[in-house]
């Protein structure tokens, strides 16, 4: 059975760091794609970064280029979304999603597995 779950979220000061994880149990991390995603209140969701793990290619939505970066721990089977210069903006639940996939998907109705989510906030 495939689980996602996510951790690290939490209150931050604009400007701040987090450093969200998301365990992957149930399937090796081989020919997947994960993504994070992310919901505001009232907003749509958005696609934050994607990983191909068959090649290692990633790409990050325009609004986090330069700040957010994705990695990932084989040995933990754990994708990690490392979060510098949060903005108040940044605020919204994030989502780990995976889908076997050799190639990064963007949409969101294409990944099949789903985490819980984990709460980030931007705040002072």
């Amino acid at each position: 059975q495939v689980q996602l779950v996510e951790s690290g979220g939490g209150l931050v000061q604009p400007g701040g760091s987090l450093r969200l994880s998301c365990v992957a149990s149930g399937f090796t991390l081989d020919t997947y794609v994960i993504a994070w995603f992310r919901q505001a209140p009232g907003k749509e969701r958005e696609g934050v970064s994607f990983l191909s793990l068959s090649d290692g290619k990633t790409s990050y939505g325009d609004s986090v280029k330069g700040r957010f970066t994705v990695s990932r721990d084989n040995g933990k089977n754990t994708i990690y979304l490392q979060m510098n210069m949060l903005k108040p903006e940044d605020t919204a639940v994030y989502y780990c999603a995976a889908v076997f996939s050799s190639f990064i998907q963007f949409p969101d109705w294409a990944y099949d597995y789903w985490g819980q989510g984990t709460q980030v906030t931007v705040s002072s």
